[in-house]
């Protein structure tokens, strides 16, 4: 059989030409891509550090804004240098060290108006007052294990409560050895300061989260409501499991339980939520508190509350305030119960919880 073996040999000119026309087509192409996908609402993700060690996480459908992620920064700065009880010139810090202050930040006055209301609502059970008892039992910045007695507890306990305080808008005093701490709300009050200034840029689709609270606003990228976990409390850090999967748009969810700060001394847990009211870290069978509010600033005040009160109180507190809460505790016979409030029952698929 012949065969016929040809070599074509092409114009050098038209290929160096076609390869140009080519390679500015694809460059074109690219440019075109990337200026759409730029310039396009899609799923956009920043993260980074703040308050020490937390991490943030925010969410959001909308444009690229090569800015962004420097101005979640630049507020959380802010917020940390007017609340943070780490920093020695912090605005608090200087409330606390000197009995009085003219506020240089706008943050200092709603978090104090916020906390009074939730202080009376509750009967006490949240008191950002509570800094003596903090510091004392070793969960302030100094971080020693303490040894105090009853003598020393209700010594302390006169060191405490909104008697010791007085404001107004624009400065607040404090009387001597008060010392206010605000701890128990600094993540909720950040997040909600992130989700205002992505709704100041027109953002209406995002979910914000610092620390394990969060505020979430629209729908996510497939246009459905946000999945929000809440982490088994009886598993260790290192093996989360989710208890529960709510589904929800334009709502705020904060945490709070024992499980995660705590120490023990001579063969007794002390953990991290300590009664205004008595002076002494919690001890009954509520393990978690999730409560879901307006605004993230709430739902950590009322979630630590509610780990002050119990589960039965806490409850009657729930069905009373405009809140809705997941409440986890521990049954006489070790096993898992829980409360979850009417307004989200639709939206909860709970795990391994009865």
């Amino acid at each position: 059989m012949k065969h016929d073996f040809f070599i074509i040999v092409e114009n050098p000119r038209m290929n160096k030409r076609t390869l140009l026309v080519f390679g500015i087509g694809l460059i074109l192409a690219f440019l075109i891509f990337t200026f759409v996908r730029n310039n396009s609402p899609q799923l956009r993700q920043l993260s980074g550090q703040t308050m020490g060690v937390i991490i943030y996480n925010v969410k959001y459908i909308g444009l690229l804004d090569d800015m962004l992620q420097t101005e979640v920064d630049s507020v959380l700065n802010a917020f940390n240098q007017s609340l943070s009880t780490y920093i020695p010139d912090s605005e608090i810090s200087d409330l606390n060290n000197t009995g009085k202050l003219t506020f240089r930040s706008p943050y200092f006055y709603p978090v104090l108006a916020i906390s009074k209301e939730i202080f009376n609502k509750t009967n006490g059970a949240f008191d950002p007052t509570v800094g003596p008892l903090i510091n004392a039992w070793g969960f302030g910045p100094e971080e020693q294990i303490p040894d105090l007695d009853s003598v020393a507890v209700d010594s302390l306990l006169n060191m405490t409560g909104f008697e010791g305080l007085s404001f107004n808008e624009e400065r607040a005093t404090l009387q001597e050895n008060y010392r206010l701490d605000f701890s128990a709300v600094a993540k909720g009050y950040a997040v909600d300061l992130i989700g205002e200034l992505l709704e100041g840029k027109g953002i209406e689709n995002y979910l914000v989260e610092i620390g394990g609270e969060v505020r979430c606003r629209g729908v996510n990228k497939e246009n459905k409501s946000w999945s929000l976990g809440i982490e088994d409390p009886t598993v260790a850090i290192d093996e989360r499991e989710l208890l529960a999967i709510v589904r929800l748009k334009d709502f705020s969810l904060a945490t709070s339980g024992n499980y995660r700060n705590y120490y023990e001394k001579d063969g007794r847990v002390y953990a991290h939520i300590i009664d205004p009211r008595t002076g002494y870290t919690t001890r009954h069978n509520l393990l978690s508190a999730s409560v879901f509010a307006s605004d993230c600033m709430t739902a950590d005040a009322y979630a630590t509350a509610l780990m002050v009160l119990g589960p039965e109180v806490s409850q009657e507190l729930v069905e009373r305030e405009d809140i809705e809460a997941i409440l986890v505790f521990q049954e006489e016979d070790g096993s898992l119960g829980s409360y979850v409030s009417t307004g989200i029952q639709p939206f909860v698929e709970l795990n391994k919880v009865k």
